[in-house]
């Protein structure tokens, strides 16, 4: 490339990364969708801690914080079936974390081991629930609560953490039955983190209606029983809604916050044997002195928003229905509109299904995506009865990197299983004006333009979007009025839509996006990877042999050279580590051919 062509060059990639940048930033969405899982179990992917069938491994568990200090978050899981000591007695296991979701090591607690004193009873079901509350005793390192829900030992422990994650002490919170425990926060800003109790099988109004209660702690990690806030069909302020058989409480709730920015506080609570075993979520507004119940709004199918088909007929364990609602964690806002969302589950739908709830401000569920065997894009391999999201909770950035994790427990019988799911922020800019992407190959679409209707469901916005991250796609068009979603590859070109679609690209997609360079009849033969980069930049080409004039350069976005190297192989490495982060372009040219490949330094 001589000096005039090399400044030509220089223009055009400047001019049109400019242009691009101008209205992406005031038209960008981000959403987060798919990325990765790790699926722990007795002897994979680090675990390894001899359970038994039958275990129960995984009924429940939550983020403690980083215990041992390396930076990474750790999780503590109940094992409510262990029979150390006695059968049933229960157990729950510290896993020390490494970043990429495997564990490191793992420490148990029970009657036998981690230095737990206590004295269970046979059908004690320690570890039913659990919950991390941060640092309790001031000792900076972060503590569990852990229920055992059988008389006698119903009570909350809350267990005060070694760094190696045995128990340095316990205070023993007696009388309390809670088949699950969530931590909601400091709800009274007395710096210490709340708690939620769930007894879905409580008689509070009627047989098996069930109830929770909100806990305070005091600083020596007791109980303020004056301050507990009971909320079930006779207190609280719930008033009318639950029947007898509801099981109002679940496994987990999650505080979403005030999402109608009304002054008060909204909790999700699961309902998950209502309407005929379908289940329900009810998301209570709490008055912000008293905590009690102001209005309430229930979610389930054909109502305020969810419009998914949930299953009634007789499951195996002899329940019936979906138990839509058994348990849920609050992520955050994950679709961009300033709204938190809600993942939750119906863990006897099917092999168990997952859900992602996108809330209106009203409380409404805006719309869904699920999350399954074969919807979601995780590539999820569920056994028919593996009761997938029985068990939920929050992770949030375990790898350091803007992605976050959330933990569903499954397991079809065995010891039980935990699945760390990866979701990843992703931006997808919208193209001026009404667009679409045309020609190249479709990776999915649910319209037939031949016969200008939709061939399957109308999806939503999100819904479209998880599309593009299951199939890799680089370019996306939505019809926002009729649900149309076409995913295609990079072959694909801009055309103007006269029926009013838009036409997106995403950033997420694994090979280059902005091709802005291209010599007709080329067929595209590299990729450069992984993007964003961090370290090590990658171009791979199919080209097998090689010239002089074969070479690549790397440019800032405004067109300063930076590197430069011939190209000898089929895979060349380039280090980006000492470049600040931002957007640059890599030029290729390859039998006599140039192409150029925008990629983000992180």
């Amino acid at each position: 490339m001589n000096t005039s062509t090399r400044l030509v060059y220089q223009i055009v990639v400047l001019a049109i990364i400019l242009c691009n940048y101008a209205f992406s930033y005031a038209q960008t969405t981000t959403q987060f969708g798919p990325n990765n899982f790790v699926e722990i179990q007795e002897g994979t992917n680090g675990f390894f801690a001899d359970l038994d069938a039958g275990d129960r491994f995984s009924r429940d568990h939550d983020v403690v914080g980083d215990v041992n200090g390396d930076g990474i978050l750790d999780i503590v899981v109940g094992a409510r079936s262990d029979d150390d000591g006695a059968t049933d007695a229960g157990a729950v296991y510290i896993l020390f974390m490494n970043s990429d979701g495997t564990v490191q090591s793992n420490q148990k607690i029970s009657m036998l081991a981690g230095g737990f004193t206590d004295v269970l009873s046979a059908g004690s079901f320690f570890g039913y629930g659990v919950a991390g509350v941060g640092d309790y005793d001031g000792d900076n390192v972060p503590d569990i609560a852990v229920s055992a829900n059988s008389v006698p030992n119903n009570s909350i422990y809350i267990i005060h953490l070694n760094n190696d994650g045995t128990v340095k002490n316990y205070v023993k919170n007696e009388n309390i039955t809670s088949q699950g425990l969530s931590a909601i926060g400091d709800l009274n800003g007395d710096g210490r983190i709340d708690l939620v109790a769930c007894h879905s099988n409580s008689n509070q109004g009627g047989n098996q209606r069930g109830a929770i209660q909100i806990l305070f702690f005091d600083n020596a990690s007791q109980v303020i029983t004056a301050n507990t806030v009971n909320i079930n069909s006779v207190e609280g302020g719930f008033g009318n809604g639950l029947s007898n058989g509801d099981r109002f409480g679940g496994r987990e709730v999650a505080m979403l916050g005030d999402i109608d920015n009304d002054g008060t506080k909204e909790l999700a609570v699961g309902a998950f044997m209502s309407d005929g075993g379908k289940g329900a979520i009810w998301i209570l507004s709490l008055d912000p002195m008293t905590y009690n119940v102001v209005s309430k709004l229930k979610i389930t199918e054909g109502l305020n928003g969810f419009s998914d088909i949930l299953t009634d007929g007789s499951n195996p364990n002899g329940t019936s229905g979906a138990s839509f609602g058994h348990a849920m964690c609050a992520p955050g806002d994950l679709n961009g509109d300033g709204i938190p969302d809600l993942i939750t589950g119906a863990n006897q739908q099917n092999e168990g299904w997952g859900y992602i709830l996108y809330l209106n401000a009203d409380k409404t569920v805006k719309t869904y995506t699920r999350i399954n065997n074969t919807d979601g894009g995780f590539g999820l391999v569920l056994a028919a009865e593996e009761r997938f999201s029985r068990s939920i909770s929050f992770i949030g950035d375990l790898r350091g990197d803007g992605t976050i994790s959330v933990n569903m427990g499954g397991g079809a019988g065995g010891t039980g299983t935990l699945y760390l799911l990866n979701f990843k922020p992703c931006d997808f800019v919208q193209q001026p004006g009404n667009n679409h992407w045309s020609g190249g190959s479709t990776l999915f679409s649910n319209w037939s333009h031949a016969m200008q209707m939709l061939t399957s469901d109308s999806l939503t916005f999100e819904q479209c979007t998880f599309k593009a991250f299951e199939t890799d796609a680089p370019y996306m068009t939505y019809n926002f009025n009729d649900g149309r979603c076409i995913c295609k590859d990079s072959t694909a070109t801009l055309t103007t839509s006269s029926e009013l679609s838009t036409a997106f690209i995403n950033e997420c997609f694994s090979g280059f996006v902005t091709n802005i360079v291209e010599i007709p009849g080329w067929q595209n033969s590299a990729v450069v990877y992984p993007n964003p980069a961090s370290a090590d930049l990658y171009l791979s080409t199919t080209q097998s042999q090689f010239t002089a004039k074969d070479k690549l350069d790397l440019f800032t976005i405004t067109g300063e050279l930076l590197y430069s190297a011939r190209l000898t192989n089929q895979q060349t490495k380039i280090n980006v580590l000492p470049y600040p982060p931002g957007i640059y372009i890599l030029n290729c040219i390859i039998d006599g051919t140039s192409s150029s490949y925008k990629f983000l330094k992180e």
